[in-house]
């Protein structure tokens, strides 16, 4: 960012979201989101509000230990997008499977809104596959036949 940009609350407050993440302020996210914030990429059991939001990221930090790489910040009035690369490794079953051990950096986009100064909702769409085929939970898939005669 230049010295002539400012960026909009929603970026900030986006942006601050991360950077207590990384330093592992995991509390500091509480005072970013409102009371009833609305995570729209929870699995469906997940409770709502701020409370439910700190224990998903403090469970992302401590369990997954995962760490995000902005790629992208959009922002406009009280919205706000950012891709963002996640770097982990398995280390969990939580999805029914072994841990491997092994790396994976995936694709993800978060969409949030602000309401009265404060993050309210958010939307991500995360490429859970291509994590499980990089960290050998499922094999990845050869290309169709089809595919690579295409071009002959």
């Amino acid at each position: 960012m230049t010295n002539t940009q400012t960026m909009t609350s929603a970026e900030t407050l986006a942006r601050q979201v991360i950077a207590h993440f990384e330093a592992g302020e995991i509390e500091r996210i509480g005072d970013l989101v409102t009371e009833d914030f609305v995570d729209h990429g929870a699995p469906p059991w997940m409770p709502r509000g701020r409370e439910a939001y700190v224990g998903t990221m403090r469970w992302l930090k401590d369990v997954l230990r995962v760490r995000y790489e902005v790629a992208q910040v959009v922002a406009q009035g009280d919205w706000v997008a950012a891709r963002a690369i996640v770097h982990g490794v398995s280390t969990s079953d939580h999805l029914g499977f072994p841990p491997t051990g092994r790396p994976f950096a995936m694709e993800t986009m978060h969409l949030y809104v602000v309401r009265d100064g404060l993050l309210a909702e958010h939307w991500g769409v995360r490429d859970e596959l291509g994590a499980l085929w990089q960290c050998g939970a499922l094999p990845t898939p050869a290309p169709p036949p089809e595919f690579l005669s295409a071009g002959a």
